[in-house]
């Protein structure tokens, strides 16, 4: 059947024939979620863009392969999931180190609304759902060799039976059991002990209060009041640029090298990503007449302090759906 196939879908009455524009619907309605899981496994928005538009090329190219013995959805996620194996595979040489992983990109969260709800009569699943999208979290999995990455996202992210996922990546059980133990061991060796200390409530009234002080504060580029909210632990990144600050001193004293305090005509407007608070930074420029973005801070909150802040460049702001430009305070 040339340009046509049977599908079976949920919420499909039945097997027919499926051609472009309604193979192109099928597929539409798992976008969000598939760019969500591809962005888990590569740390990149713009990889996860272009590995979706991959994997529908793909399925469209294999339509003729599916047999109604998994769900529609499964089919797609094993094809998307081997299309970030394949680009991972590529992208080796480029390997995380340490806590620094330079092609992280925030996600922003209008988007993540777009994905299906979660079960509110399961809490614990919303709360992973919520937490293992942090920038953290994120991080953590880029240093996970491939497959154990592809096993801990599929197992622990989404919930998926460990057959299924053995089916799913052409393995066994068994293997997919070893990589499951092999994936978590890693993660405990990037996360914090406790959930709760690399986790954190974004709408969390402390949090806010917190992060409207770090806003004034570095609106104000009072060095030392930043100091103060900090953790002694505190680690700073500033992805793609390659280094990672450890430690309040550090932290600071890389402001100060960077001339933070020397920096006037700021204004923070709050946003979030990654279920995480964030605060969008512009800067005056006097021949414009307007301030232009200049950095974004996502910020990690654990114990009533900034416990890590990723630093992006303006470049992510018109992906983040944040304002070009802020113009001149009323006179």
């Amino acid at each position: 059947m040339s340009g046509h196939t049977r599908l079976e879908e949920p919420g499909v009455s039945g097997p027919g024939e499926v051609g472009p524009a309604d193979f192109s619907a099928l597929t539409e309605r798992h976008r969000r979620e598939l760019h969500v899981h591809c962005y888990r496994m590569l740390g990149s928005f713009e990889d996860a863009e272009d590995t979706v538009q991959e994997t529908f090329l793909r399925a469209w190219r294999r339509r003729e392969t599916y047999e109604g013995r998994s769900t529609f959805r499964a089919w797609l996620y094993r094809i998307a999931t081997n299309a970030c194996l394949d680009l991972l595979a590529r992208r080796r040489p480029q390997a995380a180190t340490g806590g620094e992983v330079p092609w992280l990109q925030p996600y922003p969260d209008r988007l993540l609304d777009e994905l299906p709800a979660a079960d509110t009569d399961d809490p614990e699943r919303a709360a992973v759902a919520r937490e293992t999208i942090e920038l953290a979290y994120l991080v953590a999995v880029q240093h996970l060799a491939p497959r154990p990455r592809a096993v801990l996202i599929l197992r622990d992210v989404l919930g998926w039976p460990a057959k299924d996922t053995a089916q799913l990546l052409g393995d066994t059980v068994h293997s997919v059991n070893s990589a499951l133990q092999r994936a978590r061991a890693g993660m405990r060796e990037h996360l914090p002990a406790k959930r709760q200390d690399w986790s954190g409530d974004a709408g969390d009234s402390g949090t806010r209060e917190l992060i409207r002080r770090f806003t004034d504060a570095s609106v104000a580029t009072d060095v030392d009041r930043l100091a103060g909210m900090l953790r002694d632990d505190v680690r700073c990144s500033m992805p793609p640029t390659p280094g990672l600050s450890r430690g309040r001193d550090a932290v600071v004293a890389g402001w100060i090298e960077d001339g933070f305090e020397g920096m006037r005509g700021l204004r923070g407007l709050p946003t979030a990503v990654n279920r995480q608070p964030a605060v969008a930074f512009y800067q005056w420029h006097e021949r414009e007449g307007c301030r232009l973005p200049l950095t974004l801070d996502v910020v990690r909150v654990s114990g009533g302090l900034v416990a890590e802040i990723f630093i992006f460049g303006a470049d992510r702001f018109a992906r983040l759906g944040l304002p070009d430009r802020l113009p001149a305070p009323a006179a």
